[in-house]
């Protein structure tokens, strides 16, 4: 008798550690040891899925665990090479070791002028993905396409032409792509952000008022709704769902049919308007980014208005009569967040958990990926990295905590990041993959830990000091020849120094060698003047109100404010990065 009670505690010690860690058996295997060059919260691994597919967006998991991504080229990538095959994969992993063994690629190339795209989605067997409009020049418009899956195999043939079932989606000015969801009813939720950083009319300039009324959010700035079902539909105002969104890139529905997303602020009110914040350190975290639920008609408020997260609420824009944060008008009428997140960090895809090997902790809440920051100086750049959010009846239901990490590397800055957490996307059997746009590496995350355990934070990433390299070239060269009259090594060593503490290395890369806002300064490729110092003090005093080849302007002085002797010193070293001595 004492035998079996024994046996019977062993085998319920077995039944409550099972319980406990209700996926240790199944997962704990697959998972790498560093988890892939990330931080996880405790309790969660990950192996790598798949690597170097190229610029990967969104993705979708269909019901048997094959994963679908879009991969993206054309402008926002500049001078990047574009993939000579498909833009869309679909990845399988067959021996369930934590790996895509098949990985097939399908749909329109860049022989017919497709660039690929953001969105992808799962409906009705087809798989629903943004591209571009083969029709038209390269990067004037979008499309949204969708191919039949097959009945036998992961992916179409790799000749299988489309079916459209949206044309015409606008792609001029800053946000030019377009993720898109689709409910269990049919109706596709279709992202459109904002042409500009806050409608005025030159872009990213310094103290230049709004437009009112702001003509630009009849066709952006907001989301569009459409029927997947119903083929040849023509973007236009009036499918407009909802509006006053700068950039809703991230969109997801909760367990309930709810959907959210979240939204890049707005940008430059230090640089634009710095004489209504004068405590640049309490700016830098101006505006919050956010996380909004979508009804049909709201409206969240860009661009009369921006979320101050100090303060917990909408206030006016300068550009519509702000001044600083106190004036409110009519933001207190529109649309206000469920949550809020640090400035800048650029929220660009959001699911809520569903599945059920997660601790019960994570059930009904909020994955959401944070691509970076380029625009946080005097602050260092921040972000790349996924966040939990806890959510219940559609309300926040705890602080957030920073799920993922390490991204980045040694290099958090846009142009500098090793990798850039884009999307996730949640598998039938409850593992989640995160994908990155920089190298195109996936992440496929599980959980081993206890169920009853709580969501917490990810120890943070411990990153080496890049290794010096004999013989390499630094970023600004040492002049020993000739000299521009008036230019030393000290001018150039106080240039690095404002470089460095400003918006020019956020928008051209701390190493000055391009980055998505801003081209490369150590080229010898001159878009704007003769590339003499001369030239070069008349493009960063005046600014760029409508750049040649990159989709931002620049505004003068690089939207910070510099002095004349921090002007002459940026202009010399911004000159010696393509100059060397003669």
């Amino acid at each position: 008798m004492k035998h079996m009670t024994l046996l019977r505690s062993a085998a319920l010690g077995v039944i409550l550690a099972m319980a406990a860690a209700p996926s240790a058996l199944a997962q704990k295997s697959t998972c790498a040891p560093d988890n892939g060059g990330i931080t996880l919260s405790p309790g969660f691994c990950a192996s790598i899925f798949a690597d170097n597919l190229g610029h990967v967006r969104h993705a979708v998991v269909d019901k048997n665990g094959v994963l679908y991504v879009n991969i993206w080229s054309g402008r926002y990538y500049a001078g990047q090479p574009v993939p000579e095959d498909g833009f869309l994969v679909a990845l399988q992993d067959a021996n369930k070791d934590g790996k895509a063994e098949i990985i097939q690629k399908f749909g329109q190339t860049k022989a017919v002028k497709n660039t690929g795209g953001s969105g992808i989605e799962l409906y009705n067997g087809y798989v629903y993905a943004e591209a571009g409009d083969t029709g038209l020049p390269v990067d004037t418009a979008a499309k949204i396409v969708r191919y039949k899956l097959p009945s036998n195999g992961i992916a179409p043939p790799s000749d299988a032409e489309p079916e459209t079932v949206l044309s015409g989606l606008p792609m001029a000015g800053d946000h030019n792509m377009h993720p898109f969801v689709i409910d269990k009813k049919g109706m596709m939720f279709v992202n459109l952000g904002s042409a500009s950083n806050s409608c005025q009319a030159k872009n990213r300039q310094p103290n230049v008022p709004g437009a009112d009324p702001c003509v630009e959010s009849l066709t952006r700035a907001g989301i569009w709704q459409y029927d997947a079902k119903k083929l040849g539909q023509v973007f236009s105002p009036k499918e407009r769902y909802a509006t006053g969104l700068r950039n809703p890139e991230a969109m997801g529905f909760d367990a309930s049919g709810r959907l959210f997303a979240a939204v890049h602020g707005r940008d430059q009110l230090i640089q634009n308007w710095g004489a209504l914040y004068p405590d640049k350190d309490h700016t830098v975290e101006l505006p919050a980014e956010t996380l909004v639920e979508i009804k049909a008609g709201t409206d969240h408020g860009w661009p009369k208005c921006y979320y101050d997260g100090y303060q917990k609420k909408l206030v006016l824009a300068p550009e519509y009569g702000g001044d600083g944060g106190k004036a409110v008008g009519d933001c207190a009428n529109k649309q206000a967040p469920v949550a809020s997140y640090p400035a800048h960090w650029g929220p660009n895809d959001v699911k809520f958990y569903t599945g059920k090997t997660f601790p019960t902790a994570a059930q009904g809440g909020a994955f959401i990926t944070f691509h970076g920051s380029w625009n946080r100086s005097p602050s260092p750049q921040d972000g790349f990295n996924v966040v939990f959010q806890p959510m219940k009846n559609g309300k926040a239901s705890g602080e957030y905590v920073v799920f993922a990490d390490g991204f980045a590397g040694a290099g958090k800055g846009a142009g500098k990041a090793d990798y850039r957490p884009m999307a996730v996307a949640m598998a039938p059997d409850g593992a989640m993959f995160i994908t990155d746009d920089v190298k195109g590496r996936i992440w496929r995350v599980t959980y081993t830990g206890a169920a009853n355990a709580k969501v917490t934070a990810a120890p943070k990433p411990v990153v080496a000091a890049p290794v010096a390299v004999a013989g390499a070239q630094p970023a600004a060269p040492t002049q020993t020849g000739a000299l521009p009259p008036g230019v030393t090594g000290d001018l150039i060593a106080a240039g690095d120094r404002v470089y460095h503490a400003t918006s020019c290395a956020a928008c051209h890369g701390a190493d000055a060698k391009g980055a998505t806002p801003g081209p490369d300064l150590t080229s010898s490729k001159y878009l704007w003047g003769d590339g003499s110092l001369a030239a070069i003090t008349k493009v960063i005093r005046e600014g760029v109100s409508e750049p040649k080849e990159y989709r931002s302007p620049m505004p003068p002085m690089g939207g910070s404010p510099l002095s004349d002797d921090d002007l002459k010193a940026v202009s010399a070293y911004v000159w010696s990065l393509s100059h060397k001595a003669s």
